[in-house]
């Protein structure tokens, strides 16, 4: 007797009823990027269909974003002056405090995040203070801190520290519950690796290093249990999610994780991974809808319950027609 599996795939009605994963706009965590001025809305080169925003131009693009379905949203910000210390992060007037404030006020059930680093902050373009020209982890610790405790202060949701300093998650959940902030939730970069796909998020958002590299606080690329280590340790210290980034080139750390943690897990389908399907579009290389489509659901089957990506309003217009 043969056995035919094909007899499953004959229809796309069949196909629809045996499909093991499945992908909805509610997966879908839409990174953006805020700055000083008004009614800006200007292109990022490198990312076609991305944009550098005004707070007017931001809380447009959420009401946007909201009415299609997706759920959140997380925001980077782009500092109208920078210092040694990345003073700006934690300032009340800060341009994502401001953002965070506007969203909230217009969209207030939108689950809005909030990235937690100094890179975008400070004028060497690191993620931490530096110190005898390194970064200095624990005097980091306390700014961190202070930018999330500002963030939850203008109403965020949760905040997403992505600087990969050792203890950060335990620093910022003690200074939020000290504050009064238990409510504020932590997503964590727990697992970050070194990356050439960030070239054109450090475009977006001014924050490419302006000596050295990442290589001494991001992950090394060819670890896999230290992975496993860095997520329990974020566990342990009080976060509430966890994050692996880049997705595309690690969906086999994404499976790990999985596997290893009772808590929602998160990956970044980042800068570079959408750029590269953006220019193969471009060339005539590839069909745009299904390779993103593939690309997301890859990400979804290696275990992510949530996909920070680019893509999101795109899918969900997609993923909202064929529903209907």
């Amino acid at each position: 007797m043969m056995i035919r599996p094909r007899r499953l795939r004959k229809t796309r009605t069949l196909r629809d009823m045996v499909r093991e994963t499945s992908l909805s706009v509610k997966d879908f965590i839409y990174p953006l990027f805020v700055k000083h001025g008004r009614n800006l809305k200007e292109p990022i080169l490198s990312m076609p269909g991305q944009y550098q925003f005004s707070v007017e131009t931001v809380v447009e693009e959420a009401m946007e974003t909201w009415d299609l379905g997706i759920p959140s949203l997380i925001l980077f910000g782009l500092p109208d002056r920078k210092d040694s210390v990345g003073s700006r992060s934690y300032a009340d007037d800060g341009i994502v405090q401001q953002a965070v404030s506007a969203i909230k006020k217009m969209v207030p059930e939108m689950v809005v995040m909030t990235d937690v680093c100094l890179c975008e902050y400070t004028d060497h373009g690191h993620c931490g203070i530096i110190k005898d020209g390194h970064v200095d982890n624990d005097a980091t610790l306390e700014v961190l801190a202070r930018q999330a405790v500002s963030h939850a202060r203008a109403g965020v949701d949760f905040v997403a520290p992505s600087d990969m300093m050792d203890g950060r998650v335990a620093a910022i959940r003690r200074a939020l519950d000290d504050e009064g902030f238990s409510d504020a939730g932590i997503l964590s970069y727990a697992v970050k690796y070194a990356s050439a796909f960030y070239g054109p998020f450090r475009e977006a958002a001014d924050s490419a290093p302006q000596f050295g590299d990442r290589a001494g606080y991001q992950m090394d690329p060819p670890n896999a249990l230290e992975a496993i280590k860095e997520a329990i340790l974020d566990i342990e210290e009080g976060a509430d999610m966890i994050m692996v980034k880049p997705a595309l080139p690690y969906l086999d750390i994404i499976r790990r994780v999985r596997e290893e943690c009772l808590l929602p897990v998160a990956a970044y389908n980042v800068s570079g991974e959408y750029a590269m399907l953006k220019a193969a579009v471009e060339k005539g290389w590839l069909d745009g809808t299904r390779a993103m489509m593939e690309v997301l659901i890859s990400i979804k089957r290696a275990g992510a319950d949530l996909i920070l990506t680019y893509f999101a309003k795109e899918a969900a217009v997609l993923l909202n027609k064929n529903r209907m």
